[in-house]
């Protein structure tokens, strides 16, 4: 794949669409999250995918300029985290005012970036353990300072191979589940993160971009730590996309070193020094719209900014869809009433509107009815014409007796004396015995009634009582207690009346 520049006349424009596309998205991302949706909607953001200690995090804290993020050699990022960089404006008298604000913490700001890291790291350690476990449950951070760009970025744990601490053994697939569970949506754009001092073929970043984004439209490239290559290579070919070519090209920036974090050395030090390497060297001369964390976040900022233009109209049919069906849904809870008389008159309403509902389904008179199974007065109809009158023909009333049976009854009827005529005692003997066989159908014919009652008590839904999730558990249990207590006088007028006929 031939590598595609980010057309020019689309440049200029790029600051002024961001102020007002790249926000707006963002308070999106906000609403979903506080309100714990589970919203179908692909919101556009940027992905940072790339093996452990490629340099994810140190490529994010150079585009904030501050530190903030965990650092060690082992697995740091240990949960999604989604920073949204917002760029505010300087006061009057040239002051910089940079902050950072937690989503499960509302209305604390973090004015000591310190205080940032340590609240990741107490967070991660909330959800996810304190030995190096990894958890899917994302920390939600903003970011306002004048000295950033407006992108949401989503920090990803790196992909690891082996198990440490309190990891499962299968710890690489988890990851890797996760990562693409990011980068599979196609509003989503990756920044795959690889190491400049590693062979590129086998980069973990690039090749699970590809599997997320085959046709690289998605996909922008970040080597890494190009101040410890090899002496006598260089990464030219790899920032030229001769390599491995992405459509939207590759950016090259050079990290602090653990011994400058371990010195305190400011990011903004590490950014003059990573602009005087790149003047240093001959060799990068001529691209410096390819190096550099200031390239990066623009290019970043340009990208996501016409990427959220190409997805907004979709964005936008789907989110009125949605909020046609929430209208629908609000319009349908009714106005709320404080005043007793008003919750009264509600509540009798309420009950009004399910009684009817019931009668209907019993009448077949419901709107929303079946058109699948039987339910309703039709199911009673059927239990009571199908099921019940086919189990009382399965009754065979000779069951049971024989010839010598009737012949024995009879003998015995007549005591010492031959009879002329049949007596009736034998008949009412056995006959008695038979109809006693009528009482388990009888019994089970009201058990399926009564099952069919509750069944109906279930869905019989008001639209009203969806506002009311504690009203609608009492009332299916009063009614199921209503109809339980109505169960035990049934199966006993059942049985007098079978001890009726019986005698």
């Amino acid at each position: 794949m031939a590598e595609e520049p980010v057309q020019e006349s689309s440049t200029s424009n790029a600051a002024p669409l961001g102020h007002l596309v790249i926000p707006m998205a963002n308070r999106l991302q906000d609403i979903f999250a506080q309100i714990g949706s589970q919203s179908t909607l692909e919101l556009p953001q940027v992905a940072v995918v790339g093996s452990q200690s490629s340099g994810k995090s140190s490529v994010l804290e150079a585009l904030v300029g501050r530190d903030f993020l965990p650092r060690g050699s082992d697995i740091c990022t240990r949960r999604p985290l989604v920073l949204q960089l917002l760029q505010t404006k300087r006061k009057a008298d040239g002051a910089e005012e940079e902050y950072g604000e937690f989503l499960h913490l509302p209305g604390k700001r973090f004015s000591d970036f310190s205080d940032i890291r340590r609240e990741i790291q107490a967070e991660t350690n909330r959800e996810a353990g304190g030995n190096k476990g990894v958890s899917d449950k994302q920390i939600r951070l903003k970011i306002f300072s004048p000295n950033v760009l407006d992108i949401t970025l989503v920090d990803l744990p790196g992909i690891t191979k082996v198990p440490v601490g309190d990891q499962p053994s299968d710890i690489e697939a988890r990851i890797r589940t996760m990562i693409m569970s990011y980068i599979k949506l196609p509003s989503c754009l990756i920044l795959a993160v690889t190491p400049a001092n590693s062979d590129l073929a086998n980069s973990d970043a690039l090749q699970i971009a590809g599997n997320a984004d085959p046709d690289g439209y998605r996909t922008i490239g970040v080597i890494t730590k190009l101040d410890i290559m090899d002496r006598g290579t260089d990464a030219r070919n790899f920032l030229l996309g001769k390599v491995i070519p992405l459509r939207l090209g590759y950016v090259g920036v050079v990290n602090r070193s653990q011994e400058d974090i371990a010195n305190n050395r400011t990011i903004r030090d590490a950014l003059v020094a990573e602009e005087n390497f790149f003047r240093s060297r001959p060799v990068y001369n001529d691209l410096a719209d390819r190096c550099g964390v200031p390239q990066l976040a623009k290019k970043l900022n340009q990208i996501l900014v016409q990427h959220i233009m190409s997805v907004l109209p979709g964005l936008r049919s789907r989110l009125s869809a949605a909020l046609v069906s929430v209208a629908k849904e609000h319009a349908s809870f009714g106005e709320i009433t404080e005043s007793k008389a008003g919750q009264g008159a509600l509540l009798l309403n309420i009950l009004s509107k399910y009684s009817e509902a019931f009668s209907s389904m019993i009448e077949g008179k419901n709107e929303e009815m079946s058109t699948s199974e039987l339910s309703g007065g039709a199911r009673i109809h059927y239990i009571f014409q199908s099921i019940f009158v086919k189990s009382l023909e399965d009754v065979d009333p000779c069951e049971g007796l024989t010839d010598d049976d009737i012949r024995t009854a009879i003998q015995n009827a007549t005591g010492p004396k031959s009879a002329l005529f049949v007596p009736e005692v034998p008949f009412e003997v056995l006959v008695r015995r038979q109809i006693a066989r009528l009482l388990d159908p009888s019994l089970q014919c009201a058990r399926f009634i009564y099952e069919e009652l509750i069944k109906m008590s279930h869905h019989c839904m008001v639209n009203e009582m969806q506002r009311f999730p504690v009203l609608r558990r009492r009332m299916d249990e009063v009614i199921g207690n209503f109809l339980r207590e109505g169960l035990q006088p049934s199966e006993t007028m059942i049985g007098h009346i079978i001890e009726m006929e019986v005698c």
